[in-house]
């Protein structure tokens, strides 16, 4: 195998920022294969489909692949609870389609917990690289005990972007947590949080069965 395609399919737009992370695990296991992937992007379909083994039928129609990683955020239930409904999911979408490997993504409690991790990184997301203001990030141990990572890490944006008044009512969030993900070089601290274990565990174990199949 000289190169690897994967599709990400996630709960919305904003998890595409999960990409930056799913291709640095996978360049740590695979350091001399070609990595390539796409995000699943099934909103301008006319008739978007809602249920899970829909839209992985689909995504693998539009964005075929050697491997699927298939996210949900785990938000008030287990990540044991999200990993069955993916897996489930995924057993009904193989009953049509050939479904390749496939990774279950499931952060606790959401994508945005994962990258509290980098005080650089979210500088220069933004927008403000040199500031030297401390930004009271959670500790590590924390991220996954957080009940809204999202809303703390919009604020801590703000507040790393140095804006004030009406530049800061146009500050975008969204755009900025996605470069937050592209600016983190090393996402090695996040192996501290279950999750992340449960991920790249879940990731390596399907490397396995992925040359096995070759």
């Amino acid at each position: 195998m000289n190169e690897l395609r994967y599709t990400l399919l996630s709960d919305g737009a904003s998890n595409k920022a999960l990409m930056p992370i799913l291709t640095w695990l996978l360049q740590q296991r695979l350091p001399k294969i070609a990595v390539h992937g796409e995000w699943a992007d099934l909103r301008r379909l006319p008739a978007p489909p809602r249920t899970m083994p829909e839209r992985i039928r689909w995504s693998l129609d539009l964005y075929p692949c050697d491997l699927l990683f298939v996210h949900r955020d785990a938000e008030r239930v287990s990540r044991d609870r999200r990993v069955v409904e993916i897996t489930r999911a995924v057993e009904k979408a193989t009953a049509t389609i050939n479904v390749p490997r496939t990774v279950c993504v499931v952060p606790v409690r959401m994508l945005e917990a994962w990258l509290l991790c980098d005080p650089a990184a979210i500088r220069r997301a933004a927008g403000n690289p040199s500031a030297t203001e401390p930004l009271n990030l959670p500790s590590l141990r924390s991220l996954e005990n957080m009940a809204d990572p999202k809303a703390r890490l919009h604020r801590i944006l703000c507040e790393a972007s140095g804006l004030h008044g009406r530049r800061l009512k146009t500050f975008n969030h969204n755009s900025a947590v996605h470069r937050i993900a592209e600016y983190i070089e090393d996402f090695s601290l996040l192996r501290a949080l279950p999750a992340f274990q449960g991920l790249e565990d879940n990731l390596k174990e399907t490397i396995a069965l992925l040359d096995h199949d070759q």
